[in-house]
Order: structure tokens, then C-alpha cells, then sequence
């Protein structure tokens, strides 16, 4: 006998039950939703039940999850500690909705999450809770910065993803605004300039010296500057430390709040707590949300208390006082802290990017395997092109990456092919593996499993991977036309 949601299926007939309760689910979704909905299109699951890093679906399938709620399951699904702390202030008759009104709950999360801040914000940090997107801290944050300096302007970067709402959406990649001056971000597999490496990444800061310096830049002095240590939708683009350094250096030398977006990189995943701590950066204002909820909506703007400007009331929002997002969040800040659980993903994320880097030699279909901690990123390209196509350019020849397990490092990075990373997520669903994809052309298979994943559960995420890489690849070299 096995119960799914309520229902109970019984004896040979079982599995047919299963499907076709499925089949029904999403059916009625795709007739009742909107057409914006996007990881229901790719993942046709049900999932009814999840424990660690596995989902069952409806149809009694089980899956293991690399998206873990776009990063936001630090701890995998339901874990034990996330549950505990739920159940302690239901059990408690504690009110679950105050707005910003002042709870033990509150106090406690707040003590936590100063508790692991980077030392030089927290020993002058302020927070501001807002609503429960990571969205609305970014929107929290540009409004801060505005508001302390008088300045309206905002500096991000190409391939930058800040959320939905309009604010957010002028400082991602996909949208442009006059308000905001759109800068290089340095990567090595496809370099704005043609070089990658140091040299790349030197060039990235220079350009972004000459628009703040240059009267004729076009670019009046801004209220602030915002970047994600790893560009997380941008397709798993870690940012060289010397790089971050020099944008620290940049902005406190011209008085720019840095604004650093942490929603998807904070809490351990990239290696270390806050992703900013790799280059001992310490920025003015950090934005957080996913992992810091425990699984349940929350967000806040953590800020230097230089930039607390704002009257009572200047900025606000009705559910900005989760208590029970705060207590999952507690719990989990706390036992990833406790529990050396960035240290873990700095070494087991290091070890699955270099045995994918291994077996990405099989594939003439993956252009780069990159990553930093439990963010981990497979660049899919066209198989059947050599580059170069956006990479080195007669003024600046291509400096090859010392990486020897890059194939495409001598000639430059090939075209993307987002058909085979779909293909690619499509096949590693059917063999009980999750995984989401980004970049800038959707052509980036990203893992982010949860920090809790086992050894045995690695080795079966890169097996499944490599088995599905495996098949993308045998069915393009058999439908490849021949000349």
C-alpha cells in the first residue's frame, strides 16, 4: 500500500493509478496557469513527498534534486532541524504575522544571521526586512543607496540576474535602462575582451575605472553598484577574486555603496558562508534571501549602518515579518555554521567539477565545466563548430587557458547550443536526476544540490549526468546531416 497526497493505491494496478493521477495534475495546470510558468514546461513532475535531496513524484518515481528550489533548500527538503523549528513555534501559540513588530523568534534570527556575517559588516550592520522575495531586497537596496547618497544612477554587469519586479529587472542582463550603466563581467570560457584569465579580468576593471573617471562617459556618478560574487542565472560565472578586490577598491576610493547580491550564493554555497568572504571583501550593503529562509519566503537588506537614512516608515511591507521563516531560518543558519557545511561544499564541489571536467573530454558537446563550491555549471556548445565565434579579435589575440581539461582553451569557445542542454536536462529526468539551466543562451546545465548531499549521492548525480551527456551526444552524431 502506498499513500500519496490522500490518495491510496493498491495492488497491479498501482503504477497506472499513479501516472494517470499525474497526467491529470498537470494537465489541469497547463489548462488553469499562466503562460509565464517555466519549470513546469521542463520538469512535467508531481512531486508529492521529499526528504533530503530526493522528490517522489505522483507517478511514485523518485528523483534526486540539483535545483533544490532554485538554491534556496540549503539543507535539502524537510530536513529534521528545518522541521523542529517550524513545529516549536506552532506548538507554542506564538503569532505568525506582526509585521516588523519586535518577537523572540525575530531576535533570535537576527542574533544568528549577525552571528555569521562577514566581521567588518557585522560589527556595524543594520537590517532592514522586507518583503519576501529576493527581488524586493534588491528593490529595498537600490531605494537605500539612492536615498543616502541623492544620486539615482545604478552600476551592474552583463549576465547579472537580480529578480522580476521593474527595479531589478533595469540590473539584470536582460533588460536596459538609462538609469543604469551596464558593465563587463569578467568569465574565462567566453571573455568579453578575447583573453580571460588575469589579464581578462584586469581588463573588465579598467573598463569600469575609465566609464567612473571619464567626464564623457556618459555615466553620472551613481548611487551604487550591485554584482553577485558567482553569476548564478547568468550560467555559473564565479568572479575572480582580484576582480571583486578591485571593485571594492574602485567604489570606496569614489564613495559608491557595493551592493552585493548574495540571494542565491550566501549560506555556505559557494564554499564558504557568504560568497564574498573568498576575496575578504566586506561590502555596504548585502542582499539576502533563498537559503535564509529555511525553504520559506524571507529577505532582508543587510547594510552598513552609515547608509541608515531612512525616516520611519520609508520602507515597508506586509509579510516582512515571517515568524516562521524565521525559524527555519535560524535553524539552518545555525547548523550549516555548526556543522562545517560551507567547508564541505568547498570540497566536494571541488572534486565533482574536476571529475566533470575528466569526463567532459569524452564530449565534443560540453565547451566548459565551471563552478565554486555546490554551484556548479556545464557549458553545452555546438559540437559540429570550431570557434572562434565571439572570442579573440585581431587587436586582442586569445590567450589560451592553462586549464588542459578545457578542449575548446586553444581556439576559443564554440557556439552554444541551448536544444542540446534541454535535450541534456530532458535526459537526465529520465534518469531520476533534476537540474535546471541558465546562461546567457539557456545553454548551461547548473547543478545546486543541497549542502547536505552525500558522497554516494555525488557520485550518483555525476554518473546520471555523464550517462545523459552520453546519450545527447550519440543522438546528435546520429541525426547530424552528412556533407
Amino acid at each position: 500500500m502506498n499513500e500519496l497526497g490522500g490518495r491510496t493505491f493498491v495492488g497491479r494496478e498501482a503504477a497506472g493509478e499513479r501516472s494517470s493521477w499525474q497526467e491529470g495534475i498537470l494537465r489541469r495546470q497547463a489548462a488553469r496557469e499562466s503562460a509565464a510558468r517555466t519549470y513546469a514546461r521542463a520538469l512535467p513532475i508531481v512531486p508529492v513527498r521529499a526528504r533530503g535531496m530526493t522528490i517522489e513524484g505522483a507517478d511514485g518515481r523518485r528523483y534526486l534534486d540539483c535545483l533544490s528550489g532554485a538554491g534556496t533548500l540549503a539543507l535539502g527538503h524537510n530536513h529534521p532541524v528545518v522541521l523542529e523549528a517550524i513545529r516549536k513555534v506552532l506548538d507554542s501559540g506564538a503569532p505568525l504575522h506582526v509585521l516588523d513588530l519586535a518577537t523572540p523568534v525575530k531576535d533570535a534570527f537576527t542574533t544568528e544571521l549577525f552571528r555569521t556575517l562577514p566581521p567588518g559588516l557585522a560589527e556595524h550592520a543594520r537590517v532592514q526586512f522586507c518583503g519576501p522575495a529576493g527581488t524586493d531586497a534588491v528593490e529595498a537596496a537600490f531605494k537605500l543607496v539612492r536615498t543616502a547618497t541623492g544620486r539615482t544612477g545604478m552600476l551592474a554587469f552583463t549576465g547579472a540576474y537580480h529578480g522580476m519586479t521593474a527595479g531589478a529587472l533595469e540590473a539584470s542582463g536582460s533588460a536596459l535602462d538609462v538609469r543604469v550603466a551596464r558593465l563587463p563581467y569578467p568569465q574565462d570560457y567566453r571573455c568579453p575582451f578575447g583573453v580571460g584569465g588575469e589579464r581578462g579580468a584586469e581588463l573588465a576593471a579598467r573598463w569600469t575605472e575609465s566609464v567612473l573617471d571619464d567626464p564623457k562617459s556618459g555615466v553620472p556618478h551613481p548611487a551604487g553598484m550591485i554584482l553577485e560574487p558567482v553569476q548564478g542565472e547568468g550560467g555559473v560565472i564565479p568572479a575572480p577574486d582580484t576582480w571583486l578586490r578591485r571593485m571594492r577598491q574602485l567604489t570606496n576610493d569614489r564613495s559608491i555603496p557595493l551592493i552585493v547580491d548574495e540571494v542565491q550564493t550566501g549560506v555556505g554555497r559557494t564554499g564558504a558562508f557568504w560568497a564574498v568572504e573568498h576575496s575578504g571583501v566586506t561590502p555596504d550593503v548585502m542582499v539576502l534571501s533563498k537559503a535564509i529562509g529555511g525553504s520559506l519566503p524571507l529577505a532582508v537588506v543587510v547594510y552598513h549602518e552609515d547608509l541608515d537614512v531612512w525616516e520611519p516608515g520609508s520602507h515597508a511591507g506586509t509579510f516582512r515579518g515571517n515568524q516562521l521563516a524565521m525559524a527555519a531560518g535560524t535553524a539552518t543558519l545555525a547548523h550549516v555554521r555548526e556543522n562545517g557545511l560551507s567547508e564541505r561544499a568547498h570540497h566536494l564541489g571541488s572534486r565533482m567539477v574536476s571529475e566533470l571536467r575528466r569526463s567532459a573530454r569524452e564530449f565534443g558537446c560540453v565547451g566548459d565545466v565551471r563552478g565554486r563550491g555546490l554551484m556548479i555549471g556545464v557549458e553545452v556548445v555546438d559540437p559540429t563548430t570550431d570557434g572562434p565565434t565571439d572570442g579573440p579579435t585581431p587587436e586582442q589575440p586569445l590567450e589560451p587557458s592553462q586549464d588542459p581539461l578545457r578542449p575548446d582553451a586553444a581556439r576559443g569557445p564554440r557556439p552554444p547550443a541551448p536544444e542540446l542542454a534541454a535535450a541534456v536536462q530532458r535526459e537526465c529526468l529520465r534518469r531520476g536526476l533534476i537540474v535546471e539551466l541558465g546562461g546567457r543562451h539557456n545553454s548551461v546545465v547548473r547543478l545546486l544540490p543541497p549542502l547536505t548531499i552525500s558522497d554516494e549521492q555525488a557520485a550518483a548525480v555525476l554518473d546520471r549526468l555523464t550517462d545523459a551527456l552520453h546519450a545527447v551526444a550519440r543522438d546528435h552524431a546520429r541525426t547530424r546531416p552528412l556533407h
